[in-house]
């Protein structure tokens, strides 16, 4: 009795350094981010140095907005998008084609992780040197083979960030999936190859009731990251018309261009609560699978 109290003890002490740790860099700004929200506080004027107390005057304001409502269908669509089907759907076909080819598999990885590792900036330009009207990559290869080129940041600016989004993602989901793949018992398959199984049953069968667990862990973490994620900014600058203004984008436009630092807190608590939202719905079905 007395072995496993001390052994609590070391347990709780072990572990506060990283609750402090949590406290500081979480639970801290998140409490400042929902003060400030309460307040009509400035970046600049009389307002940075005595903002007044408003209460939920700026949450009032936020949810008749209709900017705030685009912003949020924007990204919702850019989630689902690139973070849902995109991302996870390419990351598991990834590690599928390239499962027991090592050779293929190390290639694959390699090209995939290369996009991921590039800063972002760096990124971006390619990218508009890629998707450029006049002078890109891709609209010199259409005009090769006699089509018509393509103002893909003003005619299709959602689909180019989702695709964006999907190209520098999608390392993260194939190498879980990769590694998720790996612990599935050489045997099963076999054993299905020895019997003639279709490639089809044996993903329904084998597959997908094997790595499970890891595709919800994927899909927690994908979606939560692409739904704060500002990258398309470097991009789109959220235009044209707003048409690809994601809630972070939204949230710093608030702030930092309008320079409404109380009202920009007041987004951002909003999409905090969405954050845990989306959490609590991944968990929930995690705990279902379980039980």
């Amino acid at each position: 009795m007395r072995r496993s109290l001390m052994g609590k003890k070391v347990v709780v002490l072990l572990l506060i350094p990283a609750l402090a740790l949590i406290f500081i860099f979480l639970i801290l700004p998140a409490l400042w981010v929902l003060k400030i929200g309460m307040t009509n506080e400035t970046l600049t004027g009389v307002k940075a140095r005595n903002p007044d107390f408003v209460g939920f005057e700026n949450y009032t304001k936020v949810l008749s907005d209709r900017f705030f409502y685009n912003a949020l269908r924007v990204t919702l669509l850019f989630v689902f998008g690139s973070a849902i089907v995109g991302q996870a759907g390419l990351g598991l076909s990834l590690a599928l084609l390239t499962y027991r080819k090592r050779k293929l598999r190390s290639f694959v990885q390699s090209v995939v992780i290369l996009a991921w590792i590039i800063p972002e900036v760096v990124v971006a330009y390619l990218w508009i040197a890629f998707l450029d009207k006049d002078y890109g990559t891709l609209n010199m290869l259409l005009s090769v083979l006699g089509l018509r080129k393509v103002n893909w940041f003003y005619e299709y600016p959602l689909l180019t960030i989702i695709t964006f989004n999907i190209w520098r993602g999608t390392a993260y989901s194939m190498l879980l999936f990769s590694a998720a793949l790996e612990t599935i018992p050489p045997s099963y398959l076999e054993t299905a190859d020895v019997i003639g199984v279709s490639a089809w049953r044996k993903f329904k069968d084998i597959i997908l009731p094997n790595i499970k667990s890891y595709i919800l862990t994927d899909l927690i973490l994908i979606t939560l990251w692409t739904f704060n994620v500002f990258t398309p900014y470097l991009l789109t600058g959220g235009g044209p018309s707003f048409r690809t203004e994601l809630l972070s984008i939204y949230i710093y436009r608030s702030a930092f261009r309008y320079f409404k630092l109380g009202y920009g807190a007041s987004i951002a608590t909003i999409a905090l609560l969405i954050n845990f939202a989306l959490a609590m719905f991944y968990l929930s079905l995690s705990r279902r699978k379980k039980a």
